[in-house]
Formats: structure tokens, C-alpha cells, sequence
């Protein structure tokens, strides 16, 4: 069984002395590239499993490779963000990265990114999707909802909220990404209207609504379904 190849994308040298060593303890293959062209070079050639990409690279900016790989592949991006970069943070997302991660940031809560977006991927390949965290269970293959075993009653436009983020889980999901799929692309603003939602929902599958342990808030970006391991 080979390892799962992980291409790290990032100019700074003590973020490749740091992250190289851990994640191969990890069991992970590593790559690395310090520009955006021997970045995409790399994806082009190896085809790593997942991209772990610094927006503020040397030659080009990070959003670009996003942009560009997203033509040709669907390989699960995580971006390696700064806390002060929230705005491009969500452009990154809403052009196709799948994750971020703050810098600076712990290894342990990068492998649980990574982890999460190897299941994704895995997912997307075919397997059954069937998530269980906190005494809820759902399975978007049978369209099934439960909590501690007994049937929640969703109208359709809560289900569909429901789905997309357990599609995405362990992943952050944008309020553009989830009005535009939801609503449509002329909703993609109305995000006031989507915390209405996402209250309503909160109040049928969290067992504390009040403190959402399963859908929780990324602020001023979107929403994250806590499943698996994360």
C-alpha cells in the first residue's frame, strides 16, 4: 500500500524544516516547493494526495495556483493562512481550497486537516457517505437524519444545508459557497438570511443548540461539520 503524498508549498524555510519531519512521522510521503511554478510543476508531475499552500509565495500569489490547479485537478488544498489575511482566506475557499489553517498553527491540527481531506477525497471516488458524531447520524445516500436514534424532521432546504456541510466534513465551508449551492447565485449575499438557517438546523441536530458542538461557525467566513476525527 503506498503512502499518501503530501505536497507542502511554502517559502519560508523553518515552515519545511518543521512540517517535512512531522509529517513523515505521520507515515505521509512529503514533497516540497518553495514558488508557485515549482509548485505546479510538482502537482503536474507527482500528483500529491493533498496541497499544503502558503498564499504569500515569492513569485505568484497562492490564489493563482488555486485557481490553476482547480482547472485540471481536484486534489484537496489546504491553505496556510495568517491570522490578519481573513479576506483572502475566504477568497481562496470560495475559488476552490478546501481548508485552512492559521498561522501560526499546531502539526496535530494539520494532520487533522489533512485527514479530513483524504476522507473527502475518498468520498468523491465512491465510497458510502455515512457520518455519526454526537448522537447524530446521517446518510445522504438514503437521505436518512437521526438523533440518539430517533428521526429528525428536516424541510428540504435544511436538509440540503445539512448535506453540503457533511460533504465538506472537517472542512470549512464559505457563506458563498453555501448560499449559491442553497439558494442560487443571486443569494450569494444574504448571509443573514443563512444564519436563520443554520439556527434552525442547529435546533434539530445539535444536542445543545446553545453551544453547537456538530455545526460549528467559522467567524465571518462560513460553517464546519465536526465529524470523524476531527
Amino acid at each position: 500500500m503506498s503512502l499518501d503524498r503530501i505536497l507542502v508549498v511554502d517559502d519560508e524555510p523553518q515552515i519545511q524544516r518543521f512540517l517535512m519531519p512531522a509529517l513523515k512521522a505521520a507515515g505521509y510521503e512529503v514533497l516540497s516547493a518553495d514558488t508557485g511554478a515549482k509548485a505546479l510543476k510538482a502537482i503536474a508531475v507527482s500528483a500529491p494526495d493533498v496541497i499544503i499552500l502558503d498564499l504569500g509565495l515569492p513569485d505568484m500569489d497562492g490564489k493563482e495556483i488555486i485557481k490553476e490547479v482547480r482547472a485540471w485537478s481536484q486534489a484537496p488544498i489546504i491553505v496556510l493562512s495568517a491570522r490578519d489575511r481573513e479576506s483572502e482566506k475566504i477568497a481562496a475557499l470560495d475559488l476552490g481550497a478546501d481548508d485552512y489553517v492559521e498561522k501560526p498553527f499546531g502539526v496535530g491540527e494539520l494532520i487533522a486537516r489533512i485527514r479530513a481531506a483524504l476522507r473527502h477525497k475518498a468520498h468523491d471516488a465512491g465510497e458510502s457517505l455515512h457520518v455519526e458524531v454526537d448522537g447524530l447520524k446521517v446518510d445522504t445516500l438514503r437521505r436518512i437524519v437521526t438523533k440518539n436514534g430517533e428521526p429528525v424532521r428536516l424541510t428540504p432546504t435544511e436538509y440540503d444545508l445539512l448535506a453540503i456541510l457533511v460533504r465538506h466534513a472537517g472542512r470549512v465551508v464559505t457563506h458563498r459557497q453555501l448560499l449559491g449551492s442553497v439558494w442560487g447565485p443571486a443569494h450569494v449575499e444574504d448571509t443573514q438570511y443563512l444564519r436563520v438557517f443554520i439556527g434552525q438546523l442547529r435546533a434539530k441536530v445539535e444536542a445543545d443548540p446553545a453551544n453547537p458542538r456538530v455545526i460549528q461557525t467559522e467567524p465571518s467566513i462560513g460553517y464546519r461539520f465536526v465529524g470523524g476525527d476531527m
